[in-house]
């Protein structure tokens, strides 16, 4: 092997077992020191050196992945860099195209151990230039003859998996063509869901299509009021503030009256600029109905914790994951007047037992006494412990977290 390859496939291949959680993750992390010595290579090194170890590093790291467990995607997303690295490695180096388009067509078609990654023909045109893509689009009418009339759901077919990949190489090959007709016709299918909508949006942004990138991902918006739709929504308001920002503001407005939230508000806020003031009513009181995103919003957005703190009693507000947000911000306006709602939520935390829930009740304690701490009201802290040591005096774990966060023993010493 190359110098190169020395380097960096050792890093790629292991024996080890993956099967767990850490060492996978571990490995990863080594996937992706080899792929940063292959990128940073290219620039003083032999094209096709770096082809072949880049192909060699592809092969392995499928092997790898096919036998790990990726839960936290370490591992699949150096597969992907290594697959965003292949084409325009091939096209350096002049891989033949014969070689090249056989080693796609069994990549795509007859890899039985890992099926889950997509080559992008896009990716590939200058590595195949015009007479491989003709070659390679007739080598994908070979596949689709062979199998037979298209079934009406591909997914209860026996051959899924081919169905998927020519579909998938029909919408990118529109894309390579600029053809907008095929891009409507193998993006958004029989319009009858949002997110097909936002793909031939996409499709159309990456052509420099823009009005109609905006006109698609506007469809998806208006599509109806679920979470592809709302997804929908802030594509379309990216489009607007990236190509038509007079217009950027009413579509955020339009997206928060549909779908009111902390997040959709707090997008009308930044959009909204020196004119918030002109929304600032509608939104508050629009959010009233669900006092956690008003509150969220108030304390995150707008930054006025005392704010916040009023819609909160004011709204009732009920959600302990918010008051608890809510009073790390409001310690610093009035350390005391949180010291009631920590206690409720020391309580609401020991409804359930377990290490877990004594451990968080005993930092809240703590946080409690140090807030208390040269006051009126720091005895009152110290009895409410001795109270919730003789409650839970059945509980030897509490105690033992109680001890470890150095609270006051039962009877206050």
């Amino acid at each position: 092997m190359s110098t190169l390859a020395d380097a960096v496939l050792p890093l790629i291949r292991t024996r080890s077992d993956l099967y767990r959680y850490s060492a996978a993750n571990a490995h990863g992390r080594d996937m992706h020191e080899a792929v940063d010595m292959l990128e940073s290579a290219i620039p003083t090194t032999d094209p096709a050196e770096i082809y072949s170890v880049t192909h060699k590093a592809l092969a392995s790291s499928l092997k790898v992945i096919a036998r790990a467990d990726d839960s936290a995607g370490i591992i699949g997303d150096a597969c992907r860099r290594l697959l965003e690295l292949h084409p325009r490695a091939a096209a350096a180096a002049r891989t033949p195209l014969g070689k090249l388009i056989d080693w796609m067509m069994k990549f795509q078609f007859d890899d039985d151990e890992v099926d889950y990654f997509e080559l992008d023909p896009v990716a590939y045109a200058p590595a195949l230039g015009e007479v491989g893509m003709a070659s390679y689009r007739k080598r994908l009418a070979e596949v689709e003859a062979k199998l037979g009339p298209r079934p009406a759901d591909r997914w209860n077919s026996g051959h899924s998996h081919e169905w998927f990949t020519l579909d998938w190489n029909a919408q990118r090959l529109a894309v390579l063509d600029h053809d907008i007709n095929a891009i409507i016709r193998t993006h958004a299918k029989d319009r009858k869901v949002a997110a097909w909508l936002e793909d031939t949006a996409e499709a159309f942004e990456e052509i420099g299509e823009i009005d109609l990138a905006i006109d698609w991902a506007k469809q998806a918006t208006d599509f109806d009021r679920g979470h592809q739709s709302l997804k929908a929504a802030d594509y379309w308001c990216g489009l607007l503030e990236a190509h038509r920002p007079a217009e950027a503001l009413d579509a955020r407005l339009a997206v928060f009256r549909k779908w009111p939230s902390s997040t959709s508000a707090a997008r009308l806020h930044e959009a909204a600029g020196k004119s918030w003031p002109d929304y600032r009513d509608e939104v508050v009181t629009t959010l009233a109905a669900n006092p956690p995103d008003a509150v969220l919003f108030a304390l995150l957005t707008l930054k006025e914790p005392a704010f916040a703190w009023n819609l909160a009693h004011s709204l009732a507000l009920d959600s302990d994951h918010t008051w608890s947000e809510l009073v790390k911000a409001y310690e610093k306006v009035d350390p005391l007047a949180t010291l009631p709602i920590h206690q409720r939520l020391v309580e609401n935390e020991l409804v359930e037992a377990g290490a877990q829930h004594y451990r968080l009740a005993a930092r809240r304690l703590a946080r409690m006494r140090k807030l208390a701490d040269g006051s009126e009201l720091a005895g009152d802290v110290d009895g409410l412990i001795a109270d919730l040591r003789d409650t839970h005096r059945r509980r030897p774990r509490l105690q033992q977290e109680f001890d470890r966060a150095g609270l006051p023993g039962a009877m206050g010493l």
